[in-house]
């Protein structure tokens, strides 16, 4: 488990690179949301992302990313999710136009002068349902607000409780089981890194039914932290399928049902916390192009 004594405070110069990483990531965002059309591809919009990164002197983190020896490498620049895809979608995983009602996850992750961005948003293609809006609504609310609990001196719990609250408690929707938020900085090394401790869940565990455990959960936020938060929220369950043979990488809902994804890098300090990735709330985020 990583305590709190672990960590050191970024230095001005740290705090600084860290926010220069993630604001390369916003900045992708910005221009992707006012370049979507119906029509893309998920491949075009792959191209674009890796164009807006390298103009800002930036490289995709995840292309080519593996994390594991029996995983193969990432072969898209950003994770490219449709509806029932809720994370870790390919430029491959849709080969079809995105066509009115479609709702993208896309991830963009950097590396910038060493450091890196990490953030994912939820776009919708012509005017939402009611019910996709309301789900657009939940995942944005329900990362504010386990944002707003990541003080020095509270537990990473808080974050689960909070965001639990508001995606199951008050939405009624489903925290997908399993997956989570993740470390940008390893304090044992002092280097940034994709995925890093701690683990940083979104749910509380549930024993009883599932056997779940979260060894870092008791862990007190502290200054030094550098994480990325990432509320992924189904309609209609909270299991992830099965992968079809040859699937390595697209995370889908069991039943099929449609999905969102938001994500912010945060740094906590001694004062408190900071959003790097502060400007993706004011994105546009439905396409009516």
């Amino acid at each position: 488990m990583l305590r709190a004594a672990e960590t050191k405070a970024f230095s001005p110069q740290q705090e600084q690179s860290a926010l220069d990483a993630a604001q390369v990531v916003v900045r992708a965002h910005q221009e992707v949301s006012q370049w979507l059309r119906v029509g893309v591809t998920l491949p075009q919009v792959d191209a674009f992302v890796r164009d807006c990164l390298e103009k800002q002197g930036a490289a995709s983190c995840f292309y080519q990313y593996k994390p594991g020896r029996r995983i193969p490498p990432f072969p898209s620049h950003a994770c490219l999710s449709v509806n029932d895809c809720v994370v870790h979608g390919t430029a491959a995983s849709v080969r079809r136009p995105m066509q009115a009602g479609d709702v993208l996850k896309i991830d963009i992750g950097c590396k910038f002068r060493g450091w890196i961005g990490d953030a994912g948003w939820t776009y919708v293609f012509g005017e939402p349902t009611p019910k996709v809006a309301r789900m657009l609504q939940c995942g944005k609310e329900s990362l504010a607000a386990g944002v707003a609990v990541m003080q020095p001196g509270r537990k990473l719990h808080d974050f689960a409780k909070a965001v639990q609250g508001v995606v199951e408690g008050k939405y009624g929707y489903h925290l997908v089981r399993g997956l989570g938020g993740h470390g940008l900085f390893d304090p044992k090394r002092g280097l940034p890194t994709l995925h890093g401790p701690p683990f940083v869940a979104n749910r509380m565990p549930d024993r009883s039914e599932h056997g779940e455990s979260w060894p870092d959960g008791h862990t007190l936020w502290a200054p030094g932290m550098l994480v990325a938060v990432e509320p992924m929220i189904g309609e209609t369950t909270g299991e992830l399928g099965e992968k079809a043979p040859g699937e390595d990488w697209p995370e889908c809902m069991a039943d099929g049902c449609m999905s969102v994804h938001y994500e912010h890098d945060v740094l906590i300090t001694a004062s408190g916390n900071r959003v790097l990735t502060a400007g993706l709330e004011e994105l546009a985020d439905v396409v009516r192009r």
